[in-house]
């Protein structure tokens, strides 16, 4: 099962928590450091269409830059949001793990099992 990719950040401990399940796996999943190399707006629009998800439902609400940019501010723009965002890589809640044409957000990293098990 070599299809999976693992958006990580080795300084979250459910992010680390989720690659060490893939692992356990015998899974190597593709591991894109995304605060290194942020995805661009189509990028993040194919890993929400994946989750099922709209922008402001991956956006970390305890990062200083969520309050910094008023992200709770419902009337900006998902124009604004997704420039925001893209700017700001660690708006994005981790880890997100993609297999296929299906992604989940790997918290709790017991999420990443489902992926695993369909």
């Amino acid at each position: 099962m070599s299809d999976i990719t693992l958006y990580h950040n080795p300084r979250c401990s459910k992010s680390r928590a989720a690659l060490a399940l893939l692992e356990e796996s015998d899974i190597t999943p593709r591991v894109v450091l995304y605060l290194d190399q942020p995805p661009d707006r189509g990028e993040l629009e194919e890993l929400l269409r994946k989750l099922g998800l709209g922008i402001r439902d991956i956006l970390r609400r305890g990062e200083a830059e969520y309050k910094q940019y008023q992200l709770d501010d419902s009337s900006l723009s998902e124009d604004i949001v997704f420039e925001i965002v893209a700017k700001n890589p660690r708006l994005v809640e981790r880890p997100i793990i993609v297999r296929g044409e299906r992604a989940v957000i790997g918290r709790p990293p017991k999420r990443v099992v489902e992926l695993l098990e369909d």
